[in-house]
């Protein structure tokens, strides 16, 4: 495809209505108008840029503040070259035409026009993601947000408990178990789990398979003596855990549903796909990723989907240095005179930069190789945030050097030792 554009389109991003600057190649803005965030506003928006390309859709290069949406969406389905902009970058291109700090959407869809026009190595090129990436960014990003719920609904649980059955909290302290739901679904007061009976607790502990706690052990857990409390306190904080304790269970199924078709879909894209091109190796490629990214140490199904749903143009690009800086591996330089400074970079991806650490984590306690280098740095004297960090770093190396390669991890290959960076932030 051709990298020299004639039309350039800026869109200031918003809920209601978009709007949108044309600029021809020499700067001169063409266009503008307002575009509503509908099915018919983008669909006039896209008869437009056609129109006024006369067809040529090649020679049109839209450039948008934000990298996915409908409006994203609906330009790439048509063919045309979307390239999205980071928005600090965009407040300093406002400078170049506003030195005085004025800012409205109309200006900033000629500065975002405009700018694409003269500094396009600073936009980053989008392209259509496939479909079962679509959908397992969007379960990645579901089941982040009920584990966020489950939380919350658990530290409200145990601070309610706390109130009036602080015996049950000695079992389960965090109050995040389902079998601590089901106890108090059956008995949500002091009284009634004291009618309870052993053989019911027993039952209710082998359902939920739980060993490290006995019947006998709950029994006497459920009738120490009470809080004495205000009249009407236990039953108005029983009921509302009475409401609670459904909210957490639906939460818990949903978030079980929701992990299991991550899995399925990821086992989806492992199988091989005739559609897939064969590399230098006569290797197909795109179905091998998911295995390939499996067979590191400390990456498991949480660190490949993260990666495959936020990353997945780089990995499909092999592009260590793009996942490196979207992650936060990259550390920042900041030199001025005689001063220089390297520290962490703090602007990047935070569901990559955790999926990151935990498989750094897991890795250095896991595998040989990676343990020995974490301890290698911690001799040199890193905190163990700086050494895990270069940790995971070093196995990014790796997981990009396999998918090049289209081999699984040998453990054998990264027994030696390697160098430390003398640059880890």
């Amino acid at each position: 495809m051709s990298t020299e554009f004639d039309w350039f389109v800026g869109i200031d991003w918003a809920t209601q209505a978009h709007e949108v600057c044309i600029l021809d190649a020499g700067g001169t803005v063409v266009q503008r108008h307002s575009v509503p965030h509908s099915g018919d506003g983008l669909k006039d928006l896209v008869a437009r840029l056609v129109r006024l390309c006369g067809g040529l859709i090649d020679r049109v290069a839209v450039g948008i503040e934000v990298p996915h949406g409908a409006v994203v969406e609906t330009l790439l389905e048509r063919g045309f070259a979307v390239f999205s902009v980071n928005p600090k970058q965009l407040d300093r291109f406002r400078d170049r035409f506003s030195p005085a700090g004025a800012k409205d959407d109309r200006l900033d869809a000629r500065v975002i026009g405009d700018s694409l026009r003269t500094d396009r190595r600073c936009f980053r090129r989008l392209a259509a993601q496939p479909t079962q990436i679509i959908r397992l960014r969007e379960l990645v990003r579901a089941e982040a947000e009920l584990k966020e719920e489950l939380q919350r609904f658990s530290n409200r649980l145990r601070d309610l408990l706390h109130r009036y059955y602080p015996q049950v909290l000695a079992l389960s302290p965090a109050a995040d178990e389902p079998w601590l739901w089901d106890l108090l679904h059956r008995a949500p007061t002091p009284a009634k789990g004291r009618r309870l009976h052993q053989a019911t607790l027993e039952q209710l502990l082998r359902r939920h398979r739980i060993r490290r706690i006995v019947a006998h052990d709950l029994r006497q857990a459920l009738c120490e003596t009470p809080l004495q409390l205000a009249p009407g306190t236990v039953e108005a904080v029983s009921d509302r855990v009475g409401s609670l304790v459904p909210r957490l269970q639906l939460a818990h199924r949903q978030l079980g549903q929701l992990q299991q078709r991550i899995e399925a879909l990821l086992e989806e894209l492992a199988e091989p796909a005739e559609s897939a091109t064969d590399d230098a190796d006569g290797q197909t490629r795109e179905h091998r990723d998911v295995e390939i990214l499996l067979s590191a140490p400390g990456v498991g199904r949480v660190t490949v989907a993260t990666m495959l749903a936020q990353a997945n143009q780089a990995i499909q690009d092999r592009d260590y240095h793009i996942i490196r800086a979207q992650s936060g591996l990259a550390p920042i330089t900041k030199a001025s005179g005689q001063s220089r400074r390297v520290q962490m970079r703090y602007a990047c991806d935070e569901r990559l930069r955790n999926a990151f650490y935990h498989m750094a984590r897991v890795a250095s306690i896991c595998d040989e190789s990676a343990r020995c280098y974490y301890q290698e740095l911690r001799g040199r004297g890193h905190s163990h945030g700086r050494a895990l960090r270069a940790v995971a770093d070093r196995q990014l190396r790796i997981l990009m050097a396999m998918l090049r390669e289209g081999t699984l991890y040998d453990p054998q290959r990264c027994l030696r030792p390697s160098s430390v960076p003398t640059k880890v932030a």
